[in-house]
């Protein structure tokens, strides 16, 4: 019988939740969650002077923004210090770790000889092997007792195995002479401790897995199943920045890209099924596994995630985007909707969601029924409503007060009005736009008319007339 999954996603708060770690959270919530396992989080917050509490807590609502809820409570690496300095006592009384008294002056002299006489500038610590009777009483650190011959190799279920010489690596610090742990032995130890089977993080970290053996072989534990993805690149082939634009998750929120949407996109970005670019949770979910992941950096592309962002909003019910348009309003700080926007709304997301990327599309396209009377005409739309427009308007009201309001009906009134003045529809539609919803690109006028209804139509009609 096979163990559960259990993936975690470890960020150091130091800022806001980068979109590369907001894909590996991805990635590691959809293979344990894929597989029924365990998706833990944990803050690696051990650098004091760099770790804040905001930072902490921008990486929350990043996650839950995204979708991405973990199992347990969060785990604060900080506070799981005394059982890193455990292990590393425990493997001093194993004698896989020593004490070394060597000052940082005397490693720097060796580096500098070493350099001198071109030969490799690893610290090989002149305590590893001394008798404790020769210890002195001065401060020091515990070092791990590194194999010196043979091989690493690391098994990685998407780089393939990597081979590392033991004599490129050095008897690493595991305590410091203040008794604080290094972040190597606290990952492994927290990753252990947390029953952690899959370890699913940025390429970067490649190299640390060959230290990290070094523990979990030293301690008798079962080495994880690793997997470094590549990292996400900017559309020119370059390591992503600020000139790419966005980096933080929440700049995206606030962008009003959906959170279904970001996670297809995500998901997309360096994975594959097939072909298949447009998917649901719950498809990801099935389909995700380690092997589809490729070894190339992937390339962030804006066109491509407008483009699977606008099928998620065209796919949405639209109840429930409803309710992500008012947590994307609230999240931006733009005042919330009253009841009657609320509904005129609701009535029309049939009619807008279709052609909107964005929830600040979306909400362009929905100005009509949001916009309150008089109705304030942007400047194309002004242009619309000259001396002629608002006479065919004035033409038009006292016809349609007596329409059904049914689609037909208005239409019907409509046809007949242009036709019986030898004009095209187009020339009737504008002043329509401009006295509906104050913009020129909206959604068909008659669609405007049914949302807003008799009164407000006629009564719109009436203000631009005049």
């Amino acid at each position: 019988m096979t163990s559960q999954i259990v993936t975690r996603f470890a960020p150091s708060p130091t800022g806001y939740l980068h979109i590369g770690g907001g894909r590996t959270a991805l990635f590691n919530w959809l293979f344990a969650r894929g597989s029924g396992g365990k998706f833990l989080l944990r803050i690696e917050d051990t650098d004091r002077a760099r770790s804040t509490p905001e930072a902490t807590e921008a990486i929350l609502k990043g996650l839950t923004w995204l979708g991405l809820d973990w199992d347990g409570d969060v785990i604060s690496q900080f506070e799981r210090a005394p059982r890193h300095a455990e292990v590393a006592y425990e493997l001093l009384a194993k004698g896989k770790a020593y004490k070394c008294f060597s000052t940082q002056d005397e490693i720097q002299a060796f580096r500098e000889a070493a350099e001198a006489e071109k030969r490799s500038t690893l610290f090989r610590s002149p305590w590893r092997d001394a008798d404790p009777s020769t210890h002195p009483g001065s401060p020091f650190v515990i070092r791990i007792k590194a194999p010196q011959s043979g091989e690493t190799v690391i098994r990685d279920q998407v780089q393939g195995d990597v081979v590392i010489k033991n004599e490129q690596l050095d008897d690493m610090v595991l305590l410091r002479s203040d008794s604080t742990p290094v972040y190597m032995l606290a990952v492994v130890v927290d990753d252990h401790d947390m029953g952690v089977t899959h370890v699913i993080r940025g390429d970067d970290h490649l190299n640390n897995a060959a230290r990290q053996m070094m523990i979990y072989e030293a301690m008798g534990w079962t080495v994880p199943v690793w997997a470094h993805i590549p990292l996400i690149h900017g559309p020119d082939g370059k390591k992503l920045s600020k000139r790419h634009g966005a980096l933080g998750v929440e700049e995206y929120q606030a962008m009003g890209y959906p959170a279904a949407g970001m996670r297809n996109y995500l998901a997309r970005l360096g994975w594959s099924h097939g072909d298949a670019e447009f998917f649901t949770d719950a498809e990801a979910k099935e389909w995700f596994d380690l092997g589809g992941i490729g070894r190339s950096p992937a390339r962030l592309d804006f066109k491509k995630l407008e483009h699977v962002c606008g099928q998620h909003i065209a796919a949405t019910e639209n109840a429930a985007l409803l309710r992500e348009l008012e947590a994307f309003l609230s999240a931006t700080g733009q005042h919330a909707l009253s009841d009657i926007q609320r509904q005129r709304l609701s009535d029309a997301m049939p009619h807008l969601k279709e052609r909107a990327k964005t929830f600040p599309e979306l909400l362009e396209k929905a100005e009509f029924a949001l916009a309150s009377r008089p109705i304030q005409p942007d400047e194309k739309a002004a242009a619309q409503l000259d001396d002629v427009s608002r006479g065919i308007l004035k033409e038009l009201t006292p016809q349609m007060q007596n329409a059904s309001w049914s689609r037909d009906d208005l239409e019907t009134i409509a046809n007949s009005f242009v036709e019986a003045r030898e004009m095209k529809f187009a020339r009737l539609a504008g002043p329509l736009r401009a006295a509906l919803a104050g913009r020129t690109a909206t959604p068909s006028v008659f669609d405007m008319m049914l949302v807003l209804g008799r009164d407000e139509t006629l009564a719109r009609l009436k203000d631009a007339a005049e």
